[in-house]
């Protein structure tokens, strides 16, 4: 077993910003419409709670936005309906979330080709005719404002497109062109909305995706356009295996894409116009495939730990691609674990990552220790909270941490949470069932509350002002572990331990 022991002083201080809560990412949008879709949201928000929510398709034809018609004197108009929009958007703000709004796909009667992308068809080329787009954009954007209120839709960040950089997401993955439709639609932002931040490019990695960072501020720079933040993706993904119709392989290291975030962030500030400009990774996961087993396993979860501990060093919002498995990107899934992004599967099993989410989420205080593999904060209350985990990459090495703390108080309660691969792994208990494809209810009972972490407590004795706690943590185990100063209260008369000794 490895161990590894830290030493807390009243003086020690530690960089993390926590931007776990700010965004999530979702499937089309027009998945909202479904009910298991709204109870996985629902999940994640009480157990997680999310500020913003961003996904593809507002404009796809299965939201019927645009709708052209010819009149009686055979006259082609335009026509917007938002009906399905309002719909989305009402059961958003009902779960206490705000959009982040991507603009996309181009509608199949407004493009100027017939490439799609998707098991949904989204049409991924751009608009024939530019100013019948930026109508569209403009009659969007004012008709959320006349039902939300101007103040309120003017606050959600606006992102033009999806990976422009790839050529299955824009036709030819032309820059020019997209650089083209960046122009016109930040001014119909802008014309619709003038408080309303606007920016992209929304690119994903890739050789020369940096090259497209620094192309886009240039663009933007020498035509003086509207930007307000610049927005990017972050997948770890490498050596891609397929079996059948699954994905498997290897990871970069944690470090690895921070250091790749790092050098987008530096090109954004070599720019003196861009210094310091918002970034947003606006889609962050361990594999960037939708049917890639990795998504639900404690592996993943152990990965985002690492993850989470540190990209608030570099982005001002990472928005983890998605909260659930109600996602048909590469078709209906066929199986309530089948390597979908969600944090939860279907049938609302909550997966490892999920709990990464949620610890991370509630920590309170100032960073006084971050490390590979703990992240530790000192409460207001005297106490501590943190966050540690087990990555095992290579060696299924479990792992002994020692912390050493600065305490007032004579004792200590420790209350952990833990999840790892004995236990809150709903994939093992699938899997050992025979892995069925439709579960009866007895056995989503059953895989629901083994997806529950391990929850346990133990009373802490400082010595010379101080306290030991110890930590053993499993293959890939995350564990969120809270310290704080013990107060015996209870009622006249009542004896924990009296039938403990007189059984």
């Amino acid at each position: 077993m490895k161990s590894i022991r830290y030493e807390i002083a009243s003086s020690s201080r530690a960089a993390f910003v926590n931007h776990t809560g700010e965004c999530i990412g979702t499937g089309r949008m027009g998945l909202a419409l479904r009910q298991e879709y709204l109870e996985q949201l629902a999940l994640a928000q009480r157990e997680i709670g999310f500020s913003h929510i961003r996904g593809h398709g507002l404009f796809s034809d299965d939201m019927g936005v645009y709708q052209p018609y010819t009149d009686e004197a055979g006259v082609r108009r335009e026509r917007y309906c938002f009906t399905y929009l309002d719909q989305v958007m009402d059961s958003y703000r009902r779960l206490g979330l705000k959009p982040f709004l991507e603009l996309g796909f181009m509608p199949a009667e407004m493009a100027s080709g017939s490439q799609t992308i998707f098991y949904w068809r989204g049409n991924v080329t751009p608009p024939a005719d530019m100013e019948k787009w930026t109508a569209m954009v403009k009659a969007t954007l004012r008709h959320l404002a006349e039902r939300y209120g101007e103040a309120e839709v003017s606050g959600w960040p606006c992102e033009v497109w999806n990976e422009p950089n790839l050529v299955n997401f824009w036709e030819n993955r032309d820059k020019e062109k997209y650089f083209a439709l960046y122009k016109a639609t930040a001014a119909a932002v802008k014309e619709a909305l003038p408080g309303m931040r606007v920016g992209g490019p929304a690119i994903c990695g890739g050789s020369d995706s940096l090259d497209w960072v620094r192309d886009f501020l240039t663009f933007c720079r020498d035509e003086r356009l509207p930007l307000d933040f610049v927005t990017r993706h972050a997948y770890m993904g490498q050596t891609p295996e397929h079996r059948g119709r699954y994905l498997y392989h290897t990871m970069c290291g944690v470090s690895d894409l921070i250091d790749e975030m790092t050098r987008t962030r530096a090109i954004i500030d070599s720019f003196p116009e861009y210094r310091g400009m918002p970034m947003h990774i606006t889609e962050f996961n361990t594999s960037y495939n939708p049917l890639c087993p990795i998504h639900d396993t404690n592996l993943n979860a152990a990965y985002l730990a690492g993850l989470l501990s540190r990209l608030g060093d570099v982005a001002d919002s990472y928005s983890y691609w998605t909260f659930g498995d109600v996602f048909e990107e590469s078709g209906v899934p066929p199986l309530p674990f089948h390597g979908g992004f969600g944090l939860v599967a279907n049938g609302l099993i909550p997966k490892p990552t999920f709990w990464t989410f949620a610890f991370f989420r509630a920590l309170q205080g100032e960073a006084v220790l971050k490390t590979e593999h703990a992240l530790l904060l000192r409460r207001p209350d005297g106490g501590y909270e943190g966050v540690a985990w087990n990555l095992c990459r290579d060696a299924r090495e479990p792992l002994a941490l020692t912390l050493r703390l600065p305490l007032e108080k004579e004792t200590a309660t420790l209350l952990t949470r833990t999840v790892d691969e004995a236990c809150c792994n709903p994939l093992k208990c699938w899997h050992e069932m025979g892995e069925p494809a439709s579960l009866s209810e007895r056995q989503l009972r059953f895989l629901r509350i083994s997806a529950q972490p391990r929850c346990e407590t133990a009373v802490l004795h400082a010595q010379e002002g101080a306290l030991t706690l110890a930590l053993e943590l499993g293959e890939n185990a995350v564990v969120h572990f809270e310290v704080s100063p013990r107060v015996q209260q209870g009622d006249n008369g009542y004896d924990y331990e009296w039938y403990r000794t007189h059984a």
